[in-house]
């Protein structure tokens, strides 16, 4: 069945998949993880489904894993094989963040192939303060857009930082007006839409294979050190 927690809707080729537990800010807990791991597994293997857009609902995109409940190996599974659905998937991922985009869905978002920000648009990364590691890949995807430098201080100090800095820095490929995101974004998907298919395919494929030719020990070597730190023991 359907999870209330993520939105569908199909337009002329795109795919709309909306984060949907808005009194959360989206955070994400298993239910919201498998059903978006779900939707992006069927697209894949749908010739109508030609671009996916990434959006979350109410006044966030997406606040991280939902810290309500201690880390689990099922969640790290979870997160680690969205990424690599978004990052592999045979079609182009659009992600059109606003407000809070902090942790896992930083995370996310910067497993998609196009980012449209809102200019209120807020970014995080806390997990270095919360004793625990990065996943989604981002070993591999932040530094491939900022540089070494730039990635290990965004992941060691976490500082707060908005949609200019990200414009600034690469992380996001056009910031717009709040009440302008959506409509930019989805015409941006329809135009990739309009392409090909097999061309758009291609043209991901190889430049990920080029760019993020060390994706997938980035997703393992995350995997590990996060189990690693997880352990009691660490640090005694």
């Amino acid at each position: 069945m359907p999870s209330p927690q993520l939105l569908l809707e199909s337009d002329a080729g795109v795919l709309t998949l909306t984060l949907n537990r808005p009194d959360k800010l989206n955070a994400i807990d298993n239910e919201l993880a498998e059903a978006l791991l779900e939707a992006l597994n069927a697209a894949a293997i749908d010739p109508s489904v030609r671009a996916i857009r990434l959006r979350g609902s109410g006044r966030a995109f997406c606040a991280g894993r939902d810290v309500g409940a201690a880390p689990t190996d099922k969640d790290l599974e979870l997160v680690q094989a969205v990424s690599r659905a978004i990052v592999t998937h045979p079609r182009p991922v659009i992600a059109a963040v606003h407000g809070w985009t902090v942790g896992a869905g930083f995370e996310w978002m910067m497993n998609a192939d196009i980012v449209y920000a809102a200019v209120d648009a807020r970014f995080k990364l806390p997990e270095a303060s919360l004793g625990v590691f990065v996943t989604g890949g981002l070993v591999a995807t932040l530094p491939s857009a900022i540089g070494p430098m730039r990635a290990k201080a965004l992941m060691l100090l976490g500082e707060t930082f908005g949609a200019a800095q990200a414009l600034d820095w690469g992380l996001v490929y056009r910031s717009v007006p709040a009440d302008e995101l959506n409509a930019v974004s989805l015409a941006a998907a329809r135009r990739i839409a309009d392409l090909k298919p097999e061309v758009a395919t291609e043209f991901k494929r190889v430049l990920n294979q080029i760019g993020l030719d060390q994706f997938d020990r980035a997703i393992e070597e995350e995997s590990r050190v996060q189990r690693m730190l997880g352990r009691d023991d660490v640090g005694r």
